[in-house]
């Protein structure tokens, strides 16, 4: 196992261990996008989906449910994803985050 590999692996091992002490959004979106860079997509997806329950107007976490989503072959998921977290973006003012769910969505429709 190389360091990189390592270092990944006890970010994981870290951030999991927060969760247990004090569930919130963030160590959530923080845990999934360490998983995905372990190739671990169906676990990032479960903590994608927590983030949203804890935090419904978290936008990245729209965006990143609904790439993996996409990415998961599940189109009709992932729209609904990007529909719900546009909304969001409208309220919220992310304006980067909603330009970046347009650009999925497309793809998705497509």
């Amino acid at each position: 196992m190389s360091a990189i590999d390592e270092a990944l692996l006890e970010r994981i091992e870290g951030l999991e261990e927060l969760l247990e002490e004090e569930p919130d959004a963030l160590t959530h979106f923080m845990l999934a996008t360490e998983l995905l860079k372990a190739d671990r997509a169906s676990e990032a997806t479960e903590h994608y989906r927590a983030v949203l329950a804890l935090d419904p107007q978290y936008t990245a976490a729209y965006r990143g449910l609904g790439r993996q989503l996409l990415l998961q072959g599940d189109a009709p998921g992932a729209i609904a994803v990007f529909q719900a977290g546009l909304a969001v973006a409208e309220q919220t003012g992310d304006l980067q985050t909603a330009k970046e769910m347009e650009v999925f969505l497309r793809k998705a429709q497509s």
